[in-house]
C-alpha cells in the first residue's frame, strides 16, 4: 500500500494550482533552539494554506460526468478555499458548506476564489454538522464528496509537500513536524518520506484540547472526542479519518501535544523569522518542534517544521500577542500578598531588580492585606521560581499562576470593584514613555504619604504607558497633592468624577 501511495504522491496533480513552496532557514529560531530549523512555507500558497493541494488533487480525478454533476465540500475555512479555487480552474459548479459561526472573512475569500462557480449553504453550529448536511446534499443531487482528509486522492495531494521537502534538502533530516487535524498532510508526507528516507522522524503535533489522533494511536483505535477546543480551529476535529488513522499508525514516530500559550509564541517565532502572521493550526507545528528539541536535548540537528496556513482572523491578534510571552517563558504572572501598609509597593518592586514589569493589577479590599496580580518578564522559567523564593524571603506570600488558564483569560481582567475601605480615594489616570523599568521609576516617584488604594497597568507594546491610580487623599491634603501631580511632570488626567468610575469602582 506504501508504494500505491508514493505512486499517488509522484503523480498527483497538483501544480495547476500550487507552488512549490520554499523550505526557508528560520535564523532565530535556529539560534534559540541550538538547532537548524527549516520551514517548509505552505503559507505562501495563493488560499495561504497547503489544503489547496489535496482538494485539486481529488478533483482532478474525478471523470468527467462527475465534473458535470458538481462536487460538494464541508469546511469551515482552509479546505472550502481550495476547493473553491479548484472548481473555478476546472470550471466545475462545487456547493461549500460551512458552519453559521464562519467568521465572513472566511465565506467572502471561498466566494472570491470560487467566483460563480461556487454556491456557499451555511448550515450547523461546527464542522460535524456542515458535513453531516454536505452529505445529505451528495446523495440528494448526486454531487461528488470531496473530503478534507480521508480521501487517497486528498492524503496523496497533500503528501507533495513531502516530496519537495526530500527534493529541497538532500543532506541528513533529523524529524519533520507536522500539525495534525483529520490527519491528511501528515499520512501523505509520513507516508511519501518513510518510502524513501526512513531514518527521518515523522513527529505529528496536535493542541492539548483538539488531540484526537494521539489519543487515537494510544488506544490503537479511532477515538472520538466529545469536544474539541476551537482556538486551532483549522485542527479541531473529533474524530480522525479511517485512512489517514491506518496511515499514521503505520508511519509516524510520535504525537506531541502543545498548548494555546505555546501555539501563540510559535506564531510570534516565525512572525520574528519571516514577518508572516501563521493561524494557530499553522504554528502548531513549530510549537511541537521547540518542546520536543527541549525534551529530547537535540542540538545541531536539522528539524523541519511544516507552516501549514495563514488563515488568521485579525481579532484574534490581540489574544495572540499577550499569550505570546508567556507561551516563550518570558512572562511570569504571580498573586502576591502585601502588608497593606506604606511603603510595601515600593519594597516588592526593590526585589523585582531589572526584571521588567509587564502588568501590576490591585484594588485594596481589606485593611490588613493586599492582594495583587502581577506580570515579570523573565527569559525562563527558572527565574521565575527565583522571583517566587524571593518573595517568600521577603515575607511576601505567592501564587505562581503563568499556568492558571482561570487566572490569565479572566481574573487578570476582574481585579476591582467596590472598596470599602478605601476612604478619599482620588482616580487619576497617567502616561509615561514605555521603556524597561519605567513602572518602576513611576512607583518610585509617588509620595508615600498617601496610599495607593487601586492600580491597574498594562504593557501593550505602545510606545506610551498607561496607568489608573486610586490614592487615599486626606480633604486637608488637597493642596499638596495637586502640587504632587504638578512636580511628577507625567500627563495626568483626574477621572474621579467619571460616572463610570462611580458606577463600578466608588
Amino acid at each position: 500500500m506504501g508504494l500505491d501511495y508514493l505512486k499517488r504522491i509522484l503523480t498527483a496533480k497538483v501544480y495547476d494550482v500550487a507552488i512549490e513552496t520554499p523550505l526557508d532557514h528560520a535564523h532565530a529560531l535556529s539560534l534559540r533552539t541550538g538547532n537548524r530549523v527549516l520551514l517548509k512555507r505552505e503559507d505562501m500558497q495563493s488560499v495561504f494554506s497547503f489544503k489547496l493541494r489535496g482538494a485539486y488533487n481529488k478533483m482532478a480525478h474525478l471523470t468527467p460526468l462527475q465534473l458535470e454533476k458538481g462536487v460538494i465540500a464541508a469546511s469551515a475555512g482552509n479546505h472550502a478555499q481550495g476547493v473553491a479555487v479548484s472548481a473555478a480552474r476546472m470550471k466545475c459548479t462545487a456547493t461549500i458548506v460551512m458552519p453559521v459561526t464562519t467568521p465572513a472573512l472566511k465565506i467572502d475569500a471561498v466566494k472570491r476564489f470560487g467566483g460563480d462557480w461556487v454556491k456557499v449553504v451555511l448550515h450547523g453550529d461546527s464542522y460535524s454538522d456542515a458535513a453531516a448536511h454536505a452529505f445529505e446534499l451528495a446523495k440528494h443531487h448526486g454531487l461528488t464528496f470531496v473530503h478534507p482528509f480521508d480521501d487517497p486522492d486528498v492524503i496523496a495531494g497533500q503528501g507533495t509537500v513531502g516530496m519537495e521537502i526530500l527534493r529541497q534538502h538532500q543532506a541528513p533530516i533529523h524529524a519533520i513536524f507536522i500539525a495534525i487535524g483529520g490527519g491528511g498532510l501528515a499520512a501523505g508526507v509520513a507516508t511519501y518520506v518513510k518510502q524513501l528516507r526512513p531514518d527521518i522522524k515523522i513527529i505529528g503535533v496536535q493542541t492539548v484540547d483538539s488531540d484526537a489522533m494521539a489519543q487515537s494511536l494510544e488506544q490503537q483505535q479511532r477515538v472520538t472526542l466529545p469536544e474539541v477546543g476551537l482556538f486551532s480551529d483549522g485542527t479541531a476535529v473529533k474524530l480522525v479519518g479511517e485512512e489517514t488513522y491506518r496511515l499514521c499508525a503505520q508511519y509516524l514516530d510520535g504525537v506531541v501535544r502543545v498548548t494555546t500559550d505555546e501555539a501563540c509564541a510559535a506564531i510570534k517565532d516565525v512572525f520574528q523569522d519571516t514577518r508572516s502572521i501563521l493561524e494557530p493550526a499553522g504554528a502548531l507545528a513549530v510549537a511541537g518542534l521547540k518542546q520536543y528539541a527541549a525534551q529530547h536535548g537535540l542540538e545541531n540537528q536539522t528539524l523541519v517544521a511544516i507552516s501549514c496556513g495563514a488563515n488568521m482572523n485579525f481579532d484574534r491578534l490581540r489574544f495572540v500577542a499577550e499569550r505570546a510571552e508567556v507561551g516563550e517563558q518570558r512572562e511570569a504572572v504571580f498573586a502576591v500578598t502585601l502588608p497593606e501598609e506604606r511603603g510595601s509597593f515600593r519594597r516588592f518592586c526593590a526585589l523585582l531588580g531589572p526584571h521588567n514589569v509587564t502588568e501590576f493589577n490591585y484594588r485594596m479590599a481589606d485593611s490588613s492585606v493586599a492582594n495583587i496580580f502581577v506580570g515579570v518578564q523573565v527569559s525562563s522559567r527558572g527565574q521565575a521560581d527565583e522571583l517566587a523564593s524571593r518573595f517568600g524571603e521577603s515575607g511576601f506570600e505567592s501564587l505562581n499562576l503563568t499556568d492558571d488558564e482561570l487566572a490569565k483569560l479572566h481574573l487578570r481582567h476582574m481585579v476591582g470593584g467596590r472598596s470599602q475601605v478605601a476612604e478619599h480615594e482620588l482616580l487619576y489616570r497617567f502616561e509615561f514613555p514605555e521603556r524597561p523599568g519605567a513602572l518602576t521609576k513611576f512607583l518610585n516617584s509617588l509620595n508615600p504619604g498617601w496610599n495607593i488604594s487601586l492600580f491597574h497597568y498594562r504593557n501593550h507594546g505602545a510606545d506610551y504607558g498607561r496607568i489608573l491610580v486610586g490614592i487615599q487623599v486626606p480633604p486637608e491634603d488637597r493642596a499638596e497633592f495637586d502640587d504632587f501631580l504638578t512636580s511628577l511632570g507625567y500627563p495626568v488626567v483626574n477621572e474621579t468624577d467619571n460616572p463610570a468610575y462611580r458606577l463600578f469602582l466608588r
